[in-house]
């Protein structure tokens, strides 16, 4: 059997077959809301599977979806600058997070920040805790595609894998995070 591989486009590859799917990412489609949302004076740190890949500096798995760290006080402004591209607040837990929902279910799962002085920021969760990005956590750079951009440390990624039990997604992105920075793999990673 083949495996798909990712295209750049979002598709999956078999041979020479390009099959395109529903709700997946490709890295133009990254580009796209990355430059939108900076276009508009928005930071965003890319966070999740797609923020791994950055920080590898290649794509190493499909995405469904794109992962994005960012100030609270400028979700209004981003959301209307994505809604030419088609996004739409589809799914609302603030001020925790909220996801957006464009054409063809591209969808941007934004993890809202309200940032301190010293640069790190606070996520509220739905306990009423926060959960801290340090700012050496958002220090992280990478790329998509070749485009430079922001994204959570392998540290603070690695930390935030921690918090829920893994996919095989997860096990993916912690096992190849970890051998590219010589990271300790967690003990609830090593299993299969």
């Amino acid at each position: 059997m083949t495996r798909p591989a990712p295209s750049a486009g979002g598709g999956l590859s078999f041979g020479r077959r390009l099959v395109y799917i529903i709700g997946m990412m490709g890295a133009e489609d990254v580009q796209e809301m990355v430059n939108c949302l900076e276009a508009a004076g928005i930071a965003v740190w890319l966070d999740g599977g797609w923020g791994v890949d950055a920080l590898l500096g290649e794509q190493t798995r499909p995405h469904d979806d794109l992962d994005v760290v960012m100030a609270i006080e400028q979700l209004d402004t981003a959301r209307e600058a994505l809604r030419p591209l088609g996004f739409v607040l589809a799914v609302d837990e603030l001020p925790t997070r909220c996801m957006l929902r464009g054409a063809g279910d591209r969808r941007i799962d934004v993890h809202p920040v309200a940032f301190e002085r010293e640069g790190g920021g606070l996520q509220r969760q739905p306990d009423g805790s926060d959960f801290r990005y340090p700012p050496e956590g958002l220090a992280g750079t990478g790329t998509i595609a070749g485009q430079a951009v922001r994204c959570v440390s392998p540290e603070l990624q690695l930390r935030c894998h921690l918090a829920y039990e893994p996919d095989d997604d997860d096990r993916h992105d912690v096992r190849l995070l970890c051998e590219r920075f010589r990271l300790a793999l967690p003990e609830t990673y090593k299993t299969p």
